[in-house]
């Protein structure tokens, strides 16, 4: 009779196993710099509800805004130890996980237009997602977030005026803080919370920075000066590692996967509206905006053409940057046509 009692508790538990697997409590952690209430908030909280409402009863999704999670590299460190399990991170932070990613952004005065971006981003996603998904993350969708643009305290407009200032660089950048030094820039690594205390304490007294950020940032309140140039396209997107994925239950796959794509497109249309709202927006709380001419432009691209080499092979992989750069040339030719 003891021997029967212990076979069909076994049985039981046996049975149990799956069952518990399959009711558990699926949690999406994710963290961004972006601002509570902006756009690519909104659009989170969109996309985690609708996956919510798919994977079951229990399950969770909540969004750590404005940094609170630390910069991007103390996100990407925090996945992968699973304190956090999702991010929207720039290039700069998904560059953390592989260089290969930098090649959408790091080359300056490389895309004309955002259908530039767009074509090249589209000819590498497919290499791009496959490396970071060896590295354990799920690429859910890529966005974009403006043009990067220089501010300053102080009237700057050429290359050598901005050799004058105190640089902002990104905190962890160690190759472009020492790349910018080698050009005779004075940088300052700092996280992106820290950017504002740091002008107006003049600890910094110019940056690069997309309008957007710079207007939620209210960068321009002291940095009141913009040279009116498209030095970089901002690009990054949102990821969740590959445990967390695998985690989840088929229905949850299939719904994040549509309600990302919807997401991403939500950002990058709103963003690139949102990118010359703010450049308005600023100017009419006091932002000065410097026209670039000809000659000016022609001094911006020695600047860039001396960054390319630091930046091929070292900052991002050189099989990627080719390919980005072949699909930029492949577009202007099938336009040109």
């Amino acid at each position: 009779m003891r021997n029967e009692v212990l076979l069909w508790s076994l049985a039981a538990l046996l049975l149990a196993a799956p069952l518990a697997r399959a009711q558990e409590v699926v949690k999406i952690r994710l963290a961004t710099l972006a601002p509570k209430g902006s756009t690519y908030h909104r659009a989170l909280q969109e996309m985690g509800e609708k996956w919510r409402q798919a994977q079951g009863a229990g399950s969770a999704f909540t969004v750590y805004t404005d940094g609170t999670q630390g910069g991007e590299g103390d996100v990407v460190r925090r996945m992968r130890v699973g304190q956090l399990n999702a991010a929207l991170l720039s290039a700069v932070g998904l560059s953390e996980i592989d260089p290969g990613v930098g090649a959408l952004q790091y080359v300056p005065m490389l895309y004309r237009s955002w259908d530039e971006v767009d074509y090249a981003r589209e000819k590498v996603r497919a290499t791009l997602e496959k490396r970071l998904l060896d590295k354990g993350f799920v690429v859910l969708f890529w966005g974009d977030a403006g043009w990067v643009r220089y501010f300053s305290r102080e009237p700057a407009v050429r290359p050598s005026d901005f050799r004058k200032t105190k640089m902002w660089v990104w905190a962890g950048n160690i190759d472009q803080a020492d790349m910018l030094k080698s050009m005779g820039y004075q940088v300052v690594p700092l996280e992106v919370t820290d950017i504002l205390p740091g002008l107006q304490t003049g600890l910094i007294t110019s940056l690069p920075a997309g309008a957007y950020f710079a207007l939620a940032g209210q960068f321009d309140t002291v940095a009141k000066h913009m040279v009116d140039l498209k030095w970089a396209a901002l690009m990054g997107g949102a990821v969740i590692t590959r445990k967390l994925w695998d985690a989840m239950s088929q229905a949850g796959r299939d719904q994040l996967r549509t309600a990302a794509e919807q997401a991403g497109l939500k950002i990058r249309t709103r963003a690139r509206q949102e990118d010359q709202e703010a450049v308005e927006a600023m100017k009419k709380r006091g932002l000065t905006v410097h026209p670039v001419t000809p000659e000016v432009e022609a001094e911006w691209r020695q600047v860039a053409d001396q960054v390319y080499p630091h930046i091929r092979g070292g900052w991002v992989s050189a099989d990627i940057l080719d390919a980005v750069r072949a699909a930029v040339a492949e577009y202007r030719d099938k336009q040109s046509k």
